[in-house]
């Protein structure tokens, strides 16, 4: 069921929150992430689109997209924009910048490798 407080899927971000807690690798996160917006009843596609030289490059989506609806929040890290959230339903733009921060590293990382598993 649904929740929200204050216009915040509480739900989708305790999912979020736990993926981000198994540590696991960045990609693996992500992917995640947008299943977790994207089980949502009020949303019908997530995707994490990376930034690469002032272009956007689709990662990883989940659900059906409809366009016509789509929100997009930028993710920065450390002051520089590295990527956007991307989501197709009725979203609160407050929802998608709290979990646009909290995913920042993991977009960082998953352009950073190109989506390839990164070995130290």
């Amino acid at each position: 069921m649904l929740r929200q407080r204050n216009g915040i899927l509480m739900d989708a971000l305790a999912a979020i929150d736990r993926a981000l807690d198994d540590g696991d690798e960045a990609d693996d996160v992500l992917r995640s992430v947008v299943a977790a917006l994207a089980a949502e009843p009020a949303v019908t596609w997530a995707g994490i689109l990376f930034l690469d030289d002032g272009t956007l490059t689709l990662g990883p989506e989940s659900g059906k997209a409809e366009a016509t609806s789509r929100v997009t929040v930028p993710v920065t890290y450390r002051g520089t924009v590295v990527g956007e959230l991307a989501v197709d339903g009725d979203v609160e733009t407050t929802f998608l910048n709290r979990v646009a921060e909290r995913i920042a590293t993991h977009v960082l990382l998953g352009w950073d490798t190109g989506g390839e598993a990164w070995e130290p």
